[in-house]
């Protein structure tokens, strides 16, 4: 039987081997006491922001544009240009409800009372319900991994990094 040496597969497993970043392995992949936690906390205490809050400031991130049209000041979002991935999921020509929609994340962000509610997309078919939850799914897992949208939770005595908005489970290695 042909083991993976002498397949000359190997050089698959070297290649893979390389593209593992270690550095930034360790960085999305923090953990701490809460100590260390309120450390951070204390150096930067945007990681304590609301999930409104987060995705205002995710959205904001990638910048807007004001335009104006009929007289009516509006603004574009880049954030629903999907530039990451090319533009697949971009949404164009719903400035209007994309703007409710983020003025909704904005009130929410700033505690006026919407931050207690559920939102609702409603719309006729093909209408990108589905698209803005992908791009702010998306977008939120991307943010997650950079130094502004870091995420941290507690898990079994520990404080840790997530690398995505789905808290990794795993025993802590700091003594307790």
């Amino acid at each position: 039987m042909p083991t993976l040496r002498d397949s000359g597969d190997m050089n698959l497993v070297t290649r893979i081997a390389a593209l593992q970043d270690k550095t930034s392995f360790k960085e999305l992949h923090w953990d701490g006491s809460i100590e260390d936690y309120l450390k951070i906390v204390r150096e930067n205490p945007r990681v304590t922001r609301t999930a409104f809050q987060r995705i205002y400031d995710m959205i904001l991130s990638h910048g807007k544009t004001e335009y104006i049209d009929n007289k009516k000041r509006l603004i574009r979002y880049h954030f629903f240009h999907d530039e990451p991935n090319g533009g697949r999921d971009a949404v164009y020509g719903l400035d209007v409800p994309l703007m409710k929609l983020v003025n909704v994340f904005k009130s929410a962000a700033q505690g006026y009372g919407t931050e207690k509610r559920v939102i609702l997309l409603h719309g006729p078919v093909g209408s990108s319900k589905s698209t803005i939850v992908r791009l702010l799914k998306k977008g939120l897992e991307e943010y997650s991994r950079t130094p502004e949208g870091a995420l941290y939770t507690f898990s079994r005595g520990c404080w840790r990094r997530s690398a995505t908005m789905a808290a990794r489970t795993a025993r802590c290695s700091t003594p307790r």
